[in-house]
């Protein structure tokens, strides 16, 4: 038996059998679900204040919340459509040292959401910080991304809405229109940096360390 079935196996052993679900999903999909790597449709005008959509945009704030997230794209729930929601607390920023929190430019977002989004730099310059996807649970890895976009799109009431997003805001925006083009952040990473964000805990534990792949 090859080492990637018994991983398979082993993880199999850790949850008991489900069904099938049906997206959009209450959990995010990780990275070698082939949603992930679709460029998303587009969504009908006449079809945003339809149920359906409704019920994605809902479902969208739904994980953000369980999750604890700054943005979320409908691809990472399963859903291939041009739909990404963001959001940045207070209370999230808080919780970031104050001297990271203002070299980032950390700044309060309410909820947002964005349907059939077009994205504009605005400032070309690129800066490098550490960054992390929902989708690539347990990893973190440099990636450059430009310090200022203006995103325009409809919103959940089908109303058009244009924000100049810059710093850490204008990342968030970034990452989430790349999983629209079917990207995620490891394709820009710097390959070098990419790290375990547990990988001291995976030490102390002496590798008995599961990553969860949802809050609850």
């Amino acid at each position: 038996m090859g080492v990637t079935r018994k991983v398979l196996n082993w993880y199999a052993r850790l949850s008991p059998a489900h069904g099938k679900t049906i997206p959009p999903y209450d959990h995010v999909v990780q990275i070698g679900d082939p949603t992930l790597r679709k460029i998303s449709e587009p969504v009908s005008i006449d079809k945003i204040k339809t149920t359906e959509i409704q019920n994605i945009i809902k479902k969208l704030e739904y994980v953000i919340s369980k999750y604890g997230s700054l943005g979320m794209s409908a691809p990472q729930i399963g859903v291939n459509l041009r739909i990404f929601a963001m959001r940045h607390t207070v209370k999230q920023i808080a919780s970031v040292p104050g001297e990271l929190a203002r070299l980032r430019g950390m700044e309060e977002v309410p909820f947002t959401v964005y349907i059939n989004p077009k994205l504009k730099v605005v400032d070309y310059t690129k800066i490098i910080h550490s960054e992390g996807c929902e989708s690539v649970q347990g990893y973190l890895a440099d990636v450059p991304r430009y310090k200022a976009v203006q995103v325009t799109g409809l919103n959940a009431e089908g109303v058009e809405k244009s924000q100049v997003y810059k710093d850490w805001s204008a990342r968030i925006a970034q990452h989430e229109m790349d999983h629209l083009d079917g990207k995620i952040y490891t394709d820009i990473m710097d390959r070098k940096t990419l790290t375990c964000s547990c990988w001291e805990e995976v030490n102390l534990s002496k590798g008995k360390l599961v990553i969860p792949f949802s809050p609850k």
